[in-house]
């Protein structure tokens, strides 16, 4: 676990690698991803993983133009 020096330090050095306006928007940045990460855990059940249908793939062969000579 963290204590509370070692995130201060962690901070000073975060502010120094990237400045203090662009903390903010790291931060704003960290708080969606893990509000996606826990919307898209919650919602496992809506993940559609079925392959496609083989029309609906389109094969190399159909995508070469035919060349007359």
């Amino acid at each position: 676990m963290l204590s509370t020096q070692d995130l201060l330090v962690i901070l000073a050095i975060v502010a120094v690698l990237f400045g203090g306006r662009k903390l903010p928007e790291i931060g704003k940045g960290i708080g969606e991803a893990i509000k996606n990460f826990k919307k898209g855990v919650a919602d496992q059940e809506h993940i559609d993983v079925t392959p496609a249908k083989e029309e609906e793939v389109k094969k190399p062969e159909e995508n070469k133009e035919h060349k007359s000579v």
